[in-house]
C-alpha cells in the first residue's frame, strides 16, 4: 500500500474540529485510562485541554475514513511549541516542573513536546512511527535544534519506580550544558538504587515505550523527577540533540522502508 492509499496521514490541527479531537483523544486517555485531571479539562464534553493550547502547534495522526464530525478521526497527537512562541505563551508548559535554564541560555532553537497519545485500539502497530516521522519533519523544516519536554510514568508510588527512575539516572542523565533540574516542592530525586544494584530488565520493563523510544534516538533526562498528583504522573523531562535525533531517525526509517 502507498502513502495515498494509506487511510492514514499526519498533519498539523488546521481546524476547530482537529483540536476539538485531539482535545477528546487526550481525555481518553489521561483522564479515563490514566486518571488525570486539572482546572479546564471539560468532563462534561469530555475534552483534556489546558490554557496552552492555543499557542502549540498540534501534530495529528489522523484516519481519514472517519469523519471528522464525530471527533474520532484523530487517532493520535502530539503538541509542539517552538521557542519563538515561548514569550506569546509566558513560559513553556514544563516550566512550572523544571528549571529550563541551560536550553534557555544555550541560544540554540528549542522545541517543547507535550501531550503525546495515541488511541487504544491503535497502540503497538505504526502509529507511533508514523507520529515519529511527522514530528522529523516538522524538527527538519524549522532548523529545530533541541527537542525537550516532560514524559509521564503513570502513578506516584516513588517505590514501584525506583529500578526505572535509577536506571535513568545511571545511564541517560543529561550532559550539564543541556542538564535541566525537576523544581521543589515536588522534585523527586532519582538516584534511589546504587547502580551494582540495579536490575536492568526490570527496570526497562517498566519504563513506558515513548521514553525509550526517545533513549534509542539518543534522548537523556535531566536531573530529578517532578510528582504530579493532579494527572497522577511522575514526570522526567527529556531533552535531545537533532542533530544525533536526525542521523538515527533516518537510520531507523531505512530500515522500515527498506525491502
Amino acid at each position: 500500500m502507498t502513502a495515498d492509499e494509506s487511510p492514514y496521514t499526519v498533519r498539523l490541527a488546521s481546524t476547530p474540529e482537529d483540536l476539538t479531537a485531539a482535545q477528546h483523544l487526550r481525555y481518553q486517555v489521561f483522564v479515563e485510562e490514566l486518571g488525570g485531571d486539572g482546572p479546564l479539562v471539560d468532563h462534561a464534553n469530555r475534552l483534556e485541554r489546558d490554557a496552552f493550547d492555543p499557542f502549540f502547534d498540534h501534530l495529528l495522526l489522523v484516519d481519514r475514513r472517519i469523519d471528522p464530525a464525530t471527533r474520532a478521526h484523530v487517532i493520535g497527537a502530539y503538541r509542539v511549541l517552538p521557542s519563538d512562541r515561548r514569550a506569546a505563551a509566558g513560559r513553556f508548559y514544563s516550566e512550572t516542573e523544571f528549571d529550563l535554564t541551560p536550553l534557555l541560555a544555550s541560544g540554540r532553537r528549542l522545541l517543547e513536546l507535550g501531550r503525546s497519545c495515541v488511541q487504544a485500539d491503535h497502540r503497538g502497530g505504526t502509529s507511533m512511527f508514523l507520529l515519529w516521522n511527522g514530528l522529523a519533519e516538522y524538527v527538519l523544516d524549522r532548523g529545530i535544534e533541541i527537542l525537550f519536554g516532560a514524559a509521564s510514568f503513570h502513578g506516584t508510588d516513588i517505590a514501584t519506580l525506583a529500578q526505572p527512575l535509577s536506571h535513568l539516572y545511571h545511564n541517560h542523565l543529561a550532559p550539564a550544558a543541556m542538564r535541566v533540574r525537576a523544581l521543589p516542592p515536588h522534585r523527586q530525586e532519582m538516584n534511589l538504587i546504587p547502580a551494582a544494584d540495579l536490575d536492568r530488565r526490570a527496570a526497562m520493563a517498566a519504563t513506558p515505550a515513548l521514553i525509550k523510544a526517545y533513549l534509542r534516538l539518543g534522548g537523556f533526562v535531566g536531573d530529578g523527577a517532578w510528582i504530579d498528583r493532579a494527572f497522577n504522573t511522575t514526570d522526567v523531562c527529556l531533552v535531545m540533540d537533532t542533530g544525533q535525533m536526525s542521523a538515527r531517525h533516518r537510520e531507523f526509517y531505512i530500515r522500515k522502508a527498506g525491502p
